[in-house]
């Protein structure tokens, strides 16, 4: 006889899968754009190998999606509504939500050296210099 799954595990495999501590760093640094692997890098000064075993993981369980861009492999939110949850979670916690927003990517970061993170610092050095 088959056992019926419990309709609540979905709940409880999304929980499990974003509870680490740093899944959910790379989440919030990911934010409602993208960031490549050398990005989150820098933005969390956690290493490359293990930030890529959290991003397996997370792709793995549909959470993120990802493209590439030359040897550049940008990850994004399947849901933007993850963070929604992740700030919900803060308050339920006793942290208040702007706290949790604050750590939301929203900057470019000056050590990446991926095109995006290029790209907007060439950018505005040339608005400096006009």
């Amino acid at each position: 006889m088959t056992k019926k799954q419990n309709p609540l595990q979905p709940i409880a495999s999304l929980l499990e899968t974003i509870s680490p501590l740093a899944r959910l760093e790379i989440l919030l640094a990911i934010g409602s754009g993208e960031a490549c692997v050398c990005h989150l890098e820098s933005a969390l000064g956690l290493r490359q190998a293990y930030i890529s075993q959290h991003l397996m993981a997370l792709r793995k369980a549909d959470i993120l999606q990802d493209r590439r861009e030359g040897r550049y492999v940008f990850y994004h939110l399947k849901d933007a509504a993850l963070l929604d949850l992740i700030i919900d979670s803060a308050r339920l916690s006793g942290i208040s939500s702007e706290t949790v927003s604050a750590l939301i990517n929203t900057r470019v970061n000056s050590s990446c050296e991926c095109p995006q993170c290029s790209l907007v610092l060439i950018s505005a050095k040339n608005l400096e210099m006009a």
